[in-house]
């Protein structure tokens, strides 16, 4: 089997990833902080950012290459993957506020990983039970 849609979304998220990767390194390179936070708030944060990053979207990519493998309808692929990367694009600023201003950027990233989740969810149980 080809797999044609999840790669569209696993690419643009891979960069993402690697930007948010070097985001944590440069913070532990000028503060010279190998591992763990050292205290330092700014590093928190972006291993946050990082940390949440890495948790949903291997999940999700785990769940949309599990139902493009088992046949699921592409648009339902592409909204998953589409709600993913937006989510994923939108909650570090959610995350990066010190104050609440950021909030909503938080609720928006969480809100669609969660649909996203679910969209999946769903794909893999009516692949699964065959309707």
């Amino acid at each position: 089997m080809l797999f044609e849609v999840t790669p569209l979304y696993a690419l643009p998220l891979a960069f993402i990833y690697l930007v948010l990767w070097f985001r944590v390194s440069a913070v532990r390179g000028k503060e010279k902080i190998s591992y763990g936070d050292g205290g330092n708030t700014e590093l928190l944060r972006r291993v946050r950012q990082h940390g949440n990053f890495v948790e949903w979207t291997t999940f999700v990519l785990i769940l949309m290459i599990l139902a493009e493998g088992m046949g699921a309808p592409d648009i339902y692929l592409h909204i998953s993957g589409a709600l993913l990367l937006i989510g994923r694009i939108v909650h570090p600023f959610g995350l990066g506020a010190i104050n609440n201003a950021g909030l909503p950027a938080r609720y928006i990233g969480n809100s669609t990983n969660l649909l996203a989740t679910l969209n999946a969810m769903v794909c893999l149980g009516v692949n699964i039970l065959g309707l």
